[in-house]
C-alpha cells in the first residue's frame, strides 16, 4: 500500500511545476537574491571606510563619519545618498540582543516539507515570530531557519506546528564564532 502511495506521489510531483508552490513573496525574494544588481557598484577606499563604520554603528552622525574619512559633512552625506541610490546601502537598522528579551537559546532548524506541502510550510514558518530568519536552500532540505527560544520546552511547542507538514532536524547553537558581517568590500 505504501509503495503505491509513493509511486502516485512521485507521478503527481512529476506533473506539477515548482512554481506552483511559490508565493509571490518568495518569488520576489528569490529574484532579488539571484538577479545581479545592475553592474556592481564601484567602491573606493572612502566608500569602504564609510560602510565599515556604519556596519559598526549606523547611528553615527554624518559629521563624525566625515571626520573619519577626511571629507566635509555635505560631501559625506552625498556619498551616503549615492550608496543608497546604487542599492549598496539597503537600509539602516538596529541590532537587538535577544538575551535582553529573555531568549536564552538559539537553534538552527533544517526543514524538509512533505510532498505537496512546500508553500504551506513556508507560510507556517512566516507566521511563527520565533523564526527570525529562514533561507530557502538547495539540497535535501528546503529551508534552513534560525529560532530564538526562551526554553527548550518552547522548541517542541514551535516545531509541533511545523512537523505536521514537514520533517525537521534541529541543532542548538552553542556559540557564534563568526557573527553576521559585511561581505568583502572590494
Amino acid at each position: 500500500m505504501r509503495a503505491v502511495y509513493l509511486i502516485q506521489t512521485v507521478e503527481y510531483m512529476a506533473k506539477i511545476r515548482y512554481s506552483d508552490f511559490e508565493t509571490e513573496d518568495s518569488k520576489v525574494s528569490m529574484a532579488k537574491r539571484l538577479t545581479p544588481a545592475s553592474p556592481p557598484a564601484a567602491l573606493d577606499d572612502t566608500d569602504r571606510t564609510l560602510l565599515a563604520a556604519l556596519a559598526e554603528d549606523a547611528r553615527q552622525p554624518v559629521s563624525e563619519l566625515a571626520r573619519l574619512v577626511g571629507l566635509s559633512a555635505p560631501s559625506t552625506a552625498e556619498r551616503l545618498r549615492r550608496l543608497e541610490t546604487q542599492g549598496v546601502i539597503e537600509r539602516f537598522t538596529v541590532k537587538i540582543d535577544p538575551r535582553a528579551l529573555g531568549y536564552t537559546l538559539q537553534a538552527i532548524v533544517r526543514v524538509k516539507p512533505l510532498p505537496g506541502q512546500l508553500h504551506l510550510v513556508e507560510e507556517v514558518i512566516r507566521r511563527i515570530p520565533e523564526f527570525v530568519e529562514c533561507d530557502k536552500v538547495t539540497g535535501d532540505d528546503c529551508f534552513v531557519c534560525r529560532l530564538y527560544l526562551h526554553s527548550i520546552g518552547q522548541l517542541d511547542e514551535i516545531l509541533s506546528k511545523v512537523t505536521e507538514r514537514a520533517e525537521t532536524s534541529t541543532a542548538i547553537i552553542k556559540s557564534t564564532p563568526v557573527e553576521r558581517r559585511l561581505p568583502p568590500l572590494g
